[in-house]
């Protein structure tokens, strides 16, 4: 009985199995002929698309060569009218080329023509004139080379003082600018120092008994005590202001003390005398400073605050240095040359002067042996040794330090003297002046810093009158003492006067 169910329900399962692969299989028939239906109206469309392209790209590509052929057929007409153009202008050519050609043979006879006629102008002027042409054109030549030479003179000489004129102006502003940059004290020159004291019995105490105390502070400070009816001062006179102020100092602390006698006096000119090195060590390095110079030499700072304590027409010899070194910078800055060079030579270009009462010889001469000892450079030992014109300058800087030094000694106040000696200065050299022959007039003029001489024309000519300049500069210069240089001018006039009626 099972067996019959298993075998009814398998049979069952492969009949609804069989009728559903039957309508499977009618559907897949049904959807191919659906599918080639599809596809074969596609085609036809497809087909109907491609002939209306076709027939489009065929009506375009007709346009497009009906244009180009309308192009092509523009461009042939525009050919042919450039090459009618073409054609008429090479006719043009050909006819101008026929007219040049008649030109140039017309000229070629007319050249010929004017050689022959210049020949026969040459040779009637040869004939006239007695000179060759060769010779002529010579003649022309030197004649143009002599108005060459004489224009190229004039252009010299015009540029020559142009030139002149222009490094005066330039040197003028350099100058009056370094002057403007710096400002210098006026010092007066004193061999002399007074004492102030509190009352005239000091004066008795400062003598001492038998005079031991005067003769002490004298004998050790070497100056000479002058006690006299000046009231309440005590004059100290000496050449050295070194051993003058160590005397001030020492007499000063003996009169606050109180006590005065010779062993006292002893001590405080020890002190004094420290108290004075220190000083001028002290200004010394000041003066350094100042000036911007750095690297000197311990003797060399000495020696420049020794120079405190100098002075020369009135001018104190340190701040002299001081400014020249100033204004030997500023110059050096405005020429470009070295300035650290320039500023330490007019620091130092009056060194020698320290110790020149000490040592013989210039202080020039002296002032390059310190430098050398010291171990300055050869440029500034140079500066120093070139600065008063004992050796030639060879170098900007030096040149600088000898101006820089003149301005600072020339510069009103800077130096002075007794009005009774600037006197007789001036005229001495109006003396000297006068006893050349030939000489009309004499004025010492600008404080004694130029000598202007007329001189008699019939008795002097132009080469004389520079002979003349030279012997009294000799004689100005072997004669007088006088501080900076002093200009000599000669001056030869000639004058014509008529009177009319």
């Amino acid at each position: 009985m099972a067996l019959a169910g298993i075998a009814a329900g398998f049979l069952i399962r492969k009949s609804i199995a069989e009728r559903k692969i039957g309508n499977a299989e009618e559907l897949a028939k049904k959807i191919v002929e659906d599918a080639n239906k599809e596809a074969e109206t596609r085609k036809k469309e497809v087909l109907l698309e491609a002939k209306e392209e076709i027939h489009k790209m065929r009506l375009e590509s007709e346009r497009e060569n009906r244009e180009r052929r309308l192009e092509v057929q523009k461009q042939e007409k525009r050919l042919l009218q450039k090459e009618e153009s073409i054609d008429k202008k090479a006719d043009a050519l050909e006819r101008r080329e026929e007219a040049y050609n008649k030109r140039l043979k017309e000229l070629e006879k007319k050249e010929i023509l004017i050689d022959e006629l210049y020949d026969k102008q040459v040779k009637e002027l040869e004939r006239l004139s007695g000179l060759t042409s060769d010779e002529a054109k010579e003649l022309l030549l030197n004649d143009i080379r002599k108005e060459v030479a004489h224009e190229s003179a004039l252009l010299i000489k015009e540029a020559e003082i142009r030139v002149k004129e222009e490094s005066e102006k330039k040197a003028r502003e350099i100058i009056s600018c370094a002057i403007q940059k710096c400002a210098a004290d006026h010092v007066a020159e004193s061999t002399v120092t007074v004492v102030s004291l509190p009352n005239d019995e000091m004066k008795g105490r400062i003598i001492g008994r038998e005079g031991r105390n005067i003769r002490t502070l004298e004998t050790l400070t070497g100056i000479d005590l002058i006690i006299d009816d000046t009231p309440e001062a005590v004059v100290l006179s000496g050449f050295d202001p070194i051993r003058r102020e160590v005397a001030r100092i020492a007499l000063e602390k003996l009169i606050v003390d109180g006590r005065i006698h010779p062993a006292r006096i002893e001590e405080m000119v020890e002190r004094a005398k420290k108290e004075v090195e220190k000083s001028i060590i002290e200004e010394g390095e000041q003066a350094a400073f100042e000036a911007g110079i750095h690297g000197l030499h311990g003797e060399l700072i000495k020696l420049l605050g020794r120079l405190k304590y100098r002075s020369s027409y009135g001018q104190n010899v340190l701040r002299h240095s001081i400014e020249v070194a100033h204004l030997a910078g500023v110059m050096a800055a405005e020429l470009g040359a070295d300035v650290r060079v320039a500023k330490r030579a007019g620091l130092l270009h009056d060194i020698g002067k320290a110790v020149d009462h000490e040592i013989e010889g210039p202080h020039v001469d002296i002032g390059v042996e310190l430098a050398r000892r010291y171990k300055e450079s050869k440029e500034v030992i140079h500066c120093i040794a070139a600065h008063h014109g004992d050796t030639e300058p060879k170098t900007v800087e030096a040149v600088l330090v000898q101006a820089a030094d003149a301005i600072s000694a020339a510069r009103p106040g800077a130096r002075r003297e007794t009005l009774e000696a600037y006197i007789k200065r001036l005229e001495k050299l109006e003396e000297i002046a006068d006893s050349f022959d030939g000489i009309e007039k004499s004025f010492a003029i600008q404080a004694g810093r130029e000598l202007r001489i007329m001189v008699k024309p019939d008795e002097l000519d132009d080469n004389e009158i520079v002979l003349v300049a030279r012997e009294i500069v000799k004689k100005i210069e072997s004669e007088l003492d006088y501080p900076g240089q002093i200009k000599v001018n000669v001056i030869r006039e000639t004058r014509a006067i008529e009177y009319a009626k």
